[in-house]
Parts: structure tokens; sequence; C-alpha cells
């Protein structure tokens, strides 16, 4: 799945639109390295997200299409 689209179903990011531009901006990296949108996620990707001053690590644990808003927090592990 693409690294904006995981972003918008897990719902670490509310819209595909700002995922994309999160990734354009360099503030997204998956396993250390500087993420664009069209990245590959898989199970056991380490994803980090620069929010302004705070930090947002994760550890993807599930990739699924579509999920409810209440499963979506099971996408991923914080760290």
């Amino acid at each position: 799945m693409r690294l904006d689209k995981y972003l918008k179903v897990s719902r670490l990011i509310k819209r595909r639109t700002v995922a994309n531009e999160a990734c354009d901006a360099g503030r997204v990296f998956v396993n250390d390295k500087p993420a664009k949108a069209s990245v590959s996620v898989k199970v056991g990707d380490i994803i980090e997200i620069q929010f302004g001053t705070r930090n947002v690590k994760v550890e993807v644990t599930t990739v699924a299409e579509t999920v409810k808003k209440e499963e979506a927090k099971e996408m991923y592990r914080e760290l």
C-alpha cells in the first residue's frame, strides 16, 4: 500500500492530500530514510512523522485497504 494512503487509512494524518504534502516536505521517514508518498508500506516498517515540534514514531502491524474508525489504531504500534 502507498505511504500516503496508509497514513490516511490508519488515521495518523486526516487527509491523503495532507499526507502527500508532508511526504513532499521531507517530514515523513520510513526505516530512517526520507520517504515519498509513493513508497510501498509493509508490515514491520517503522514510520516517523515530524509534526512541528512533536515526533511520532510507529511500527506498522497490519496493512488494510479500509478499516473502521475504532480499528484504525490496531494498524500500528507506537514506539
